[in-house]
């Protein structure tokens, strides 16, 4: 079952929530192309031409709306980042297809309203800036919306660290290998952000642009640089009927952020998080008034013997969202509700640019350093699972697949790591 033929609306204040991440566009068979598509749901949370001096507490659009409305502070709090975890001197490169016409003035408005400072955006496009049109091809609009979810959340994180971001001129998997090629090999900076994903179990036989991947992120190692990707967001099966890990977030030269439900205080403070699961009535948050958005990846991988998927976990529920700032055409410009597990690979991002600034130097591949720190630098998810309309991997106490090692306690990952 695809986001795309869930989506659902809510009546109240024509609220609005944006899901985003690689969703299946074709099946690569034998000599085709991948294709990587984003199919956001999403809903208005917060008209054009409203800059609230402060956005209405968690509990507030938990009763009016039926969806949490997350800040910058009140993420940064519940995972306690520090107030000097900045990012500063540090660059994040963030990959995606397409871009928006209007990331400028969109991460201009959400920093005038969240009381952030505007960074350094560098956009980059390897391959020629493409026409943005989002008549001619829906995939625009969505991969337009997930390029502000990604600059904006990053930023949040990380409100010190350059953005640098690489616009693929289209969404094949080709395509957007180049435009990761470009990023590695001119080291633009030393984490990198993919919330693109395309199922292992529709590969059928073509493997040449998952070498072509691979290849990159061996680059990446070498060169010191963290790559962050979003493990998915159509549950341990990704829309099969069999459990299959999304690539590159099966990567085992990756760090994979799968998806939970976070739960936070009106002050910000930290109480709980579930697997992220929309389809499983005892894990979808406050009623699950607006319908099923999706459920986090999270699988043996088929491509990798022995590699699961996630690694870490991060927050991604729509029904547990953070606000982002959207005014492309073909939108009603304001704030919006959005989630997805493309949430996180931007978040942690900007969390591997806090950890660079206190080491002074990159950690590049983290997976071994990750593993081996101690569980306190983590909050373990024990609840829920990620079958999503089919099987799925159950959350314990420890390493599970649907949030790997848990979500970050920044604060201590940064004495860890740094």
């Amino acid at each position: 079952m695809s986001i795309s033929r869930i989506r659902g609306r809510l009546g109240v204040a024509a609220v609005l929530a944006a899901i985003a991440f690689g969703a299946v566009a074709s099946t690569a068979g034998a000599g085709t192309s991948w294709v990587y598509d984003v199919n956001p749901s999403y809903k208005l949370a917060y008209a054009a031409g409203t800059q609230p001096a402060a956005f209405p507490a968690p509990s507030v659009c938990e009763a009016v709306f039926g969806l949490a409305c997350y800040t910058p502070s009140e993420i940064r709090t519940g995972y306690d980042v520090p107030k000097k975890a900045t990012g500063a001197g540090q660059t994040i490169v963030i990959v995606d297809a397409y871009g928006s016409p209007t990331i400028r003035q969109d991460l201009a408005t959400f920093d005038a309203a969240m009381g952030l400072s505007d960074p350094t955006l560098n956009i980059i496009y390897p391959g020629g800036s493409p026409t943005f049109n989002p008549l001619q091809s829906h995939a625009e609009s969505n991969w337009a919306f997930e390029t502000s979810l990604d600059v904006e959340w990053s930023h949040a994180i990380a409100p010190a660290a350059t953005i640098d971001l690489v616009i693929a001129a289209n969404n094949g998997g080709d395509v957007l290998n180049n435009a990761q090629q470009y990023a590695v090999s001119n080291h633009l900076g030393n984490v990198m952000s993919l919330s693109f994903g395309f199922p292992e179990g529709a590969v059928n036989g073509n493997s040449g642009q998952q070498t072509q991947a691979h290849a990159i992120y061996q680059q990446a190692k070498a060169a010191g640089m963290t790559v962050l990707v979003s493990s998915g967001d159509f549950g341990g099966n990704n829309e099969l009927s069999f459990l299959n890990a999304s690539y590159p977030a099966s990567d085992p030269l990756v760090t994979s952020v799968g998806g939970t439900n976070l739960f936070l205080s009106d002050t910000g403070s930290y109480k709980s998080e579930t697997v992220w699961n929309d389809s499983d009535p005892s894990l979808c948050p406050f009623g699950c008034t607006s319908g099923i958005f999706g459920a986090t990846g999270g699988a043996p991988s088929l491509l990798f013997p022995g590699r699961q998927v996630a690694d870490v976990g991060y927050n991604a529920s729509v029904y547990t969202a953070v606000l982002t700032f959207i005014s492309f055409p073909g939108t009603a410009p304001g704030f919006y509700f959005t989630g997805g597990t493309s949430e996180g690979a931007p978040q942690w991002a900007g969390i591997v640019a806090d950890i660079d600034q206190h080491a002074r130097h990159p950690i590049g591949f983290m997976n071994p350093a990750l593993y081996a720190a101690p569980s306190s630098d983590f909050h373990d998810v024990t609840v829920g699972q990620n079958g999503f309309f089919g099987p799925g991997e159950s959350a314990g106490p420890g390493y599970d697949m649907p949030t790997g090692l848990g979500s970050p306690d920044v604060a201590k990952l940064i004495a860890t790591l740094g």
